[in-house]
């Protein structure tokens, strides 16, 4: 009798003491995940531009599966508590202000410190001429064009089909939608500017 209570007892030890690694073990897994969605979240907020998963490996010493799940936990977790939103476009990444929210926010801006000027100078002569050959654009803005529409391609803004030795540019979807505009608008607009263009070119012929 003796030795069957000294063996329930031992057993009830042993259970008790898998229930404790257990969850000492759930507990450090729960901290590192926090850890983790932390440094993502961080890495995010301080970038204030689409990073690649690539940087945010580098970042964050996470493996590439490990990332996207974080990654896509945070998303839904900001999609549904706040005013803050995090998208993704391929394999690019960018923690920002909700669209009900961007008319605000572009009036408290001052201007897109996530493109460089000389990268807004090329996207606007591609949004202008489109559909434009980029040997078109590397002619007019040189050889660091090619980085720029690199970078617009990847994020999704331009979109490219293939013409003999060179690509054809032109706005994608996701422009209209990144920047908040309307497309009848923008077409209206590069209408505009075309006519003004043409009347200048008589001014300057009538001049000759």
């Amino acid at each position: 009798m003796v030795e069957e209570n000294n063996q329930l007892e031992e057993g009830e030890e042993k259970d008790l003491s898998d229930k404790y690694s257990k969850s000492s073990i759930d507990e450090i897994d729960t901290n590192k995940e926090r850890e983790s969605l932390r440094r993502i979240e961080a890495a995010l907020f301080v970038a204030g531009k689409w990073m690649s998963i690539q940087e945010m490996i580098t970042l964050t010493d996470l493996n590439p599966i490990l990332l996207k799940q974080y990654l896509e936990k945070l998303q839904e977790r900001y999609n549904e508590e706040s005013a803050i939103e995090i998208v993704h476009r391929k394999n690019y990444w960018k923690m920002d202000v909700k669209q009900e929210y961007s008319e605000m926010i572009n009036r408290l801006a001052t201007g897109n410190s996530e493109f460089t000027s000389a990268e807004q100078e090329t996207l606007a002569i591609i949004a202008y001429k489109q559909p434009v050959k980029q040997s078109v654009i590397i002619n007019i803005r040189g050889n660091k064009a090619y980085d720029h529409i690199k970078k617009f391609r990847n994020i999704g803004l331009v979109k490219t089909k293939r013409i003999s030795h060179t690509l054809e540019l032109q706005l994608s979807d996701q422009f209209y939608d990144y920047f908040n505009i309307n497309e009848g608008k923008n077409a209206e607009l590069e209408k505009g500017m075309e006519k003004e263009e043409k009347t200048e070119e008589k001014i300057s012929e009538a001049g000759e």
